[in-house]
Formats: structure tokens, sequence, C-alpha cells
């Protein structure tokens, strides 16, 4: 019986790979093969370049140009950040949202970048051949990392673009990516947070949905909007039933390529690490958030960004716990190592690398908690005075030698996050960084470096205290006198926050270094030779994890059964009134006034979400979803909780695994009807 179990398994993976809707495809490799198989789709290259030139990163995530004037689409909570920043006290755009009737009344955005991906080149022969001349696993990764520093330079001097070397397959691949930034970014439009995120934390990760997640943005040139001719054309009927969709974005990260040993990890310590992590996090904000509506309002983005982490969390943790789901991954690895096996010239020089992977995650346990808790992350200003006195350590080595962040090609970028005048808010800074630093003397003990060094025999209440009420950073101009200074400056300054990096900083250098030494430099050598052996037994035929980089994801528009019942594609307005209605409008069910004042107004039988087979995860919110015609139908929002761990293989659609959007027509809906926008309106449709 176990022998035919795992032929099953075998046989369903091979099935579901050829067809299924599976697949986070880089640009230069778009499934074509499977569009054309399964949809009878053939796009055309200047189809491909509108959709790469049309789609925007925005941050960690997505969003789509939606008119040739600039005009981006994107989810409220891919915009909260900005519209945070663009909030006070006395005036809060995320509890009463907001619209510019004209360009004139948008509201610059401080400190922020949007990027688009210009053009793109394979330099892998150059970045490994490189690194086969090394000795160790060490030696080669310092010479990819300086010819990746080489190409950076090259490129950024020649286009004048941003120019990054990215990895793929785990080094099996690499290629520069050159994109073009917009800094100069203005709020248009952004419904009330309650309408975008009704129903809270409760119908986070679950469908139906009946969510207005959109909001507008416009990026600027020379104090004018900027011309963007490649569009996504809005689609006032929006997603129909049954209807092929291609998603455009830029999901965070998967987890496929990795080995048994890695996954083992994952789920034994690096999620439930990480899940405590995050907690001790959430829970700091909650309890400061609890002092008065402030504080609420100040800690409520980061409250609801953890939370969110955390459910997807556990969801991915709970797949990686199913058994069946397991021996999926175990199944797959063997399959891929016993083809290896049968070309014994490639078998001799690719099979020694899970050995090595393996023998290296061994290792990892005993330094996991060290890795998690020895940082000052939880606090900006921390992060902030550590970004600079690494910085001056970094900045007397030569480009190459560099850590990454700190090269030349990168400075700029870094700058400016540093020099950002977002508000900081002081309060809440002591209290996530007096409940990270007892976490860490909870969990590290008293005698561990990093605590020594952070705290000494003080109470962490007075370190951080000292450390956050003296500082001089929470003054932009404060950090760019450290930074024009120098490292001398660096290691002069007497400022209370900068001493608390500089005494931590040697321990966190010795810990990424033992990181990068024992594991990453590993794993990059060794991922390298098996994603050689899957191309070799396999071929290109499948795409890369998940690395924030574009990616094009593509299914169809339809519902599901569930347990005993069928769920629909859509949701309608209808749905969302009776939802509030049936909790009588208790919290998180209640609605803004604006909906309330206009529920006569509204076609109740407008569509509001729907559901849809693509491959999608976290980083892909605020994708455009895009028909073979190229119109936007559609901008992806969230998954339901069948998909979660798709992180580590894709569900079937059979199994109920959605991506969720919000649906163009219930946007134009509320844009018209309730939020009075009929200028935003015209350029929409305008823009057809």
């Amino acid at each position: 019986m176990k022998r035919i179990t795992a032929v099953l398994l075998l046989l369903c993976f091979t099935f579901q790979f050829v067809l299924a809707d599976e697949g986070m495809w880089t640009v230069d490799n778009p499934p074509l093969a499977q569009w054309k198989e399964r949809y009878n789709f053939e796009p055309s290259k200047e189809w491909l370049e509108n959709v790469r030139l049309a789609s925007p990163k925005v941050g960690g995530a997505s969003s789509g140009f939606v008119s040739p004037n600039g005009l981006i689409a994107t989810n409220h909570h891919v915009a909260s950040g900005y519209i945070a920043r663009l909030s006070t006290k006395e005036r809060d755009l995320m509890k009463t949202g907001f619209y510019a009737k004209t360009t004139a009344d948008e509201l610059k955005i401080p400190d922020a970048d949007i990027s688009v991906l210009e053009s793109f080149e394979n330099v892998t022969d150059r970045v490994n051949g490189a690194g086969e001349k090394g000795k160790s696993d060490a030696e080669m990764a310092q010479l990819r990392s300086a010819a990746i520093s080489a190409i950076e330079s090259e490129c950024g001097k020649a286009t004048g673009l941003k120019c990054d070397v990215v990895s793929f397959y785990s080094g099996g691949e690499y290629w520069v990516y050159r994109t073009k930034h917009y800094t100069d970014v203005r709020l248009v439009m952004c419904p009330e947070e309650q309408a975008a995120f009704f129903g809270g934390d409760y119908d986070n990760f679950v469908y139906p949905r009946f969510d207005l997640d959109f909001s507008f943005l416009r990026v600027y040139e020379n104090g004018q909007p900027a011309k963007t001719p490649h569009y996504f054309k809005w689609s006032e009927k929006g997603a129909a039933d049954g209807e092929f969709v291609v998603v455009s974005g830029y999901p965070g990260s998967t987890a496929r390529l990795l080995t048994v040993a890695q996954l083992a990890y994952q789920r034994d310590v690096g999620n439930p690490l990480q899940a405590q992590v995050w907690t001790v996090r959430r829970k700091a904000l909650e309890d400061y958030s609890k002092l008065g509506a402030e504080q609420f309002r100040q800690a409520w983005p980061g409250m609801r960004g953890y939370a969110n982490s955390l459910k997807r969390l556990n969801g991915q943790q709970d797949g990686l716990l199913n058994p069946r789901n397991f021996a999926r991954k175990e199944a797959e690895e063997k399959d891929l190592r016993t083809k290896l096996a049968a070309k014994p010239e490639l078998d001799k020089k690719y099979a020694p690398a899970w050995n090595a992977i393996a023998n290296a995650y061994g290792k990892l346990p005993a330094m996991s908690r060290r890795l998690a808790f020895s940082n000052l992350t939880a606090s900006r200003l921390a992060t902030i005075a550590t970004q600079i006195v690494t910085g001056s350590v970094e900045a007397a080595k030569p480009n190459d030698k560099r850590y990454p962040e700190y090269r030349d090609s990168r400075l700029e970028s870094l700058r400016s996050s540093i020099l950002s005048p977002a508000p900081i808010y002081l309060d809440m800074e002591e209290a996530s960084l007096v409940a990270w630093l007892q976490e860490g003397l909870k969990v590290l003990g008293p005698n561990d470096p990093f605590i020594k060094a952070a705290i000494g025999d003080a109470e962490p209440a007075e370190v951080a205290h000292r450390a956050v009420r003296e500082t001089k950073l929470t003054d932009p101009a404060a950090r760019k006198a450290l930074l024009d200074g120098g490292p001398d400056a660096v290691a002069k300054s007497t400022d209370p926050m900068v001493t608390l990096a500089r005494r931590v900083e040697p321990v966190i250098r010795e810990l990424r270094d033992w990181n990068e030494m024992n594991i990453s430099d590993v794993e990059t050598a060794n991922g390298t030779k098996i994603a050689q052996a899957r191309f070799a037994v396999y071929g290109k035929t499948m795409p890369p994890d998940a690395n924030s980089t574009l990616r094009l994801e593509y299914g169809k528009v339809k519902g599901y059964e569930e347990d005993t019942t069928l769920v629909p594609y859509k949701t309608t307005f209808f749905g969302l009134y009776d939802r509030a209605i049936s909790f009588d409008f208790g919290s998180p069910f209640e609605l803004p006034k604006s909906i309330i004042d206009r529920r006569n107004r509204v076609d109740l039988s407008t569509p509001l979400n729907f559901v849809y087979t693509a491959d999608t995860i976290g980083g892909n919110s605020g994708s455009p979803v895009i028909t073979r015609n190229g119109e936007i139908v559609g901008l992806n929002f969230d998954s339901n909780n069948q998909k979660l761990s798709n992180r580590y293989w894709y569900i079937e659609e059979d199994e109920g695994s959605r991506a969720v959007g919000v649906h163009t027509a219930g946007i134009l809906e509320a844009l018209r009807k309730i939020y009075d926008a009929p200028e935003l309106v015209d350029e929409l449709l305008r823009s057809r």
C-alpha cells in the first residue's frame, strides 16, 4: 500500500505540473504553452510588453497604471502606509477617506517610491562563471558578489536606471533588472479603511468577502502627472464567471523548490520562531493601543500587519504539518533524484548537494534564537541608527566587499529611507523597544552577547527610555548630519540611540557572517547545483520561487464547493449591507456613514468581490487582474484559507484554493454612487 501511495503521489504531481493553473512565471519565460493549450491564448510581444510596463511596484506589493497620465490603481491596504503618513490626529484619512477632485488637490506623499521594470538581461554566465573560480563556498560567494557589484555599477552608469542583479532558482540563474523609479507620488483617492477592511480579522483570508479594498495614486515627473502610455483599460463590466484572466504583480516569497531538509527546518524551528517574534511585536502594539484613541491610531497599521502575517503563517504551518502534503514534497524530491541517478555523470556532479544543505541546516537550530532576537528592528528609530552605524563600517570597504544593501548602486534608496520625514511616535517607539528587549532577555538570557551589549546590567526599560527620549534622530536633519559626516561623525556621536546601535553592531555582524558562511553560502552553492540538476532532468518547465520580482500568473474566474455547499464566484453590495445588518453594525462589521447614507443610490446587485484560480501569494496585493484583451477587471487583494499553504506547493483548484479580488464594476459603482468621484470615473473610462 505504501508503494502504491508513493506512486500515486508522483503521478498526481506530474499531472498537476502539466495541467494546473500553476506558477508565478518570470517575464522572460511566460507560460505560453500552457496558455495556448488550456485557454487558446497567444499574446503578442506588444501585449506582454504592455503588461510589464503597466505593472508598477508599490513598496513590497503590486499595482497597475490605469490611464496615460500616471494614474495607478492598487489596494487600500497596499497604500495604507502612504495614507497613514498623510494622516494626523486632527485629520485621520484612514478613518475618513480622501478624494482629490483635481490634480491640484492631490496630496504629495513623503518618502514614496514606485518602480517600473524597464528591461532585463540574463547575466548567469558572468556571475556563476566568476563564482566557479573559488575554492570554497565562501570564496565562491565573494567572487559572485564582486561580479554582481560590477554588473550593477556598470548598468547604472550606462542606463541611468536603478540596476539590481536578481537570483532565481537558488542561484541557478541571475538576471539584471533595470527599473525606473518615481519618487513624486500623490494620493488621489481612498475609501475609509473600514470600507476597505470590512469584517476585520474575522473575514481576513476567507470568502465570501465584501471589501472596497482599493485606492488610487498618481506618479509625477517635473511637477506634472507622468506620461504613462502603457496602461490597462478599465473594464466597466468587470470579471465574468469562467473568464480567463492573467495577474501581473510582485509575489513576495514562496519555498516550493526548497529541499526536504530545508522544509523540515521551517516546520520544526523556523516557522514557530517567526510566530514568536511576530506575536511579541504585535502584543507590544496592542498593549500600547489600549492607552487611548490616538495611541490606537498610531499602533493600528502595525497591529493589522502582524495579525495578517500571523494568520498567513499559521495556515502555512498547518500545511507543513499535514503528513499528506509533506509526503508530496518528499515524493517530488525523490522523483528528481531518481531521474538524476539514471544519468551517472550528472548524479556524480549534483547529488551531493542535497547532503551539503542538510548538513548545513543541522547547525541552524542551535543558532536560530540568537539570529532571530539579536536585532533592534522592533523600533524604527533603532533601525535607523543601526543602518547609519552599519553603513559607516561598510563605507570603509571597497564597493564589491560591502553588504549588498550598502553598495553604491543601492545607497540612494537606503539614504532616502533613512531620511524619510514620516512621523515617529516616541511613546510607541519606547513601548515597542522595551517589549522587544525584555523578550530578548527572557529568550537569550543575561549572558548572551547581544543582551550584554544592548543592556548590560541595566533594565530593558531604562535602556529603551534613555535611547528613545534623548536621541536626536527624530529629526531628519540630525540623521543627515551623521550620514554626511561619515564614519568619524558616527564613531564620535554621543546620541544614546547611536551608541546603543554601536554596542550591538559587532554582535549582529558576527551573527550575519556566521549565517552567510554556514548557511547562505552553502545554500547558494548547492542550490545552484540542484537547480542545474532540475534543468537537466525537467528543462526550464517550472518557474522559480517568488522573490518580489514581477511575475505573471493565470487562471479563470470560478466559484467552488466547500463542504456541502457551493460558494459563488462573486459577492454583491447586497451581501455587504446584509452582513453589516446581520451583526447589527457591531465591530468589525460596522459601515462608514458614507455607505450607510447612500444605500438607496447603490445598485445592490453590482458585483463587489470575486474569486479566481490564479496562483498568487502575499505581495500580489494590488495586482491587476486582466483579460486576454488587456482590460483590467479587478484588483487582487487576498486569498482564502484553503490557499494559505501555497507558499510550499500549489493547491489544486478542486480543493477550493482561490485568490480574491475587488471587482472593477464594484469600484466604479462606489466611485459614482458613494464617493461622488465623477472626475475619477471619467478619467478611468476616457482611457478606454
